[in-house]
């Protein structure tokens, strides 16, 4: 089986993992950042729009995949329809509920709601006429299921190579801290960071690190600024510097109003850190409720601050939670069984 994988530029890592690991089961993989390949229109740069598709008939004619994997409902999945290639589709992010936000604050300009509009027309394309649809946890193909009742979905989740996120080099931190590493491009998700303004007072002694960055910056940033014991890193280059990062950090915190597969709080774990996420979207399987950390309310800075403070007044208890992190993260979301559980699956659908 000769499989194809194109995804989002920032993404590439996270893809280059799943085929390095599909490759040890004799599966011939490529993998490509897909706006390099075809791109247009309502593409952010312009001269893309005009964009032939001259290099995406080259990579096929010269690779023949059996078939094709995109991460994303972009132009080269819908190329792959047109040349009549099997396509799966990874389902990331709640579709539904992101695109009627981006409505609401991104896209408010007429031009930016016809690309909002194109942008929807060729997602809906990839939905349609994809062979298989995986959306990355229960919860999404929940939400899958009641937009498409009929269409054919698998759970794909996120993966990592534990063998690759071993502690090395740390970098310095004052401690006690609270590390998250979370961008700020979805207004939902981000909102409920400004959660940390009452934690962060009732919590003087201890340091809270952000990495991150992205379009709501300036709605979140100087409000967490306000405090002493806040600081922002900024974004980080990911895997070298997120690695020294959580490495670093005592706590992981994932404090998001809307998640579905968060590679950081796999990331975190398999390092090692107890974590505190917010009880939204798929962050609920990603973690074990009281035993690889603890999962929040939703807007409840109090919650937050009870389960800090456990971690920090326990280290026995923030230290077995930690080394159950690793267990948990090994035994259900290592590239190699993931694989393993997608070539079951894709050889199902090809015959």
């Amino acid at each position: 089986m000769k499989l194809l994988i194109a995804g989002f530029g920032l993404r590439y890592i996270h893809l280059k993992g799943f085929a390095k690991t599909l490759e040890k089961h004799n599966i011939e993989c490529k993998v490509v950042v897909d706006s390099e390949i075809i791109d247009g229109f309502p593409s952010r740069k312009i001269r893309n729009w005009f964009q032939s598709k001259k290099k995406f008939n080259k990579l096929i004619d010269e690779f023949k995949p059996d078939a094709i994997f995109v991460d994303r409902q972009r132009h080269f999945g819908i190329a792959a329809l047109k040349a009549k290639i099997p396509l799966f589709v990874h389902l990331k992010g709640d579709y539904w509920k992101e695109m009627e936000m981006a409505k609401k604050t991104l896209y408010k300009t007429i031009p930016k709601r016809i690309a909002l509009r194109q942008w929807d027309k060729i997602a809906k394309k990839c939905f349609n006429d994809a062979m298989v649809i995986l959306p990355t946890c229960k919860h999404l193909d929940i939400e899958l299921k009641k937009k498409y009742p009929n269409k054919e979905s698998e759970i794909f989740y996120q993966g990592v190579t534990p063998s690759e996120w071993i502690k090395g080099e740390v970098m310095e931190l004052k401690h006690p801290c609270v590390g998250l590493l979370q961008g700020v491009v979805i207004w939902e998700k981000a909102k409920e960071m400004l959660t940390l303004k009452k934690v962060m007072d009732a919590r003087p002694d201890i340091t809270f690190y952000w990495a991150g960055d992205g379009p709501y910056r300036e709605q979140i940033l100087p409000e967490l600024q306000k405090h002493k014991n806040f600081q922002w890193l900024g974004k980080l280059q990911h895997p070298t510097e997120v690695k020294k990062f959580l490495s670093g950090i005592d706590v992981y915190a994932l404090i998001s109003g809307i998640d579905m597969s968060p590679v950081s709080l796999l990331e975190a774990q398999i390092l090692g850190k107890p974590v505190i996420a917010t009880n939204v979207g798929g962050i609920p399987e990603e973690i074990i409720d009281g035993e690889t950390g603890f999962l929040v309310k939703k807007g409840d800075h109090e919650d937050i601050i009870s389960k800090i403070s456990i971690l920090f007044n326990d280290q026995d208890k923030a230290k077995q939670m930690g080394i159950n992190g690793i267990k948990f993260v090994k035994e259900n979301f290592d590239w190699e069984k993931i694989a393993e559980k997608f070539i079951i699956m894709s050889k199902k659908y090809l015959n």
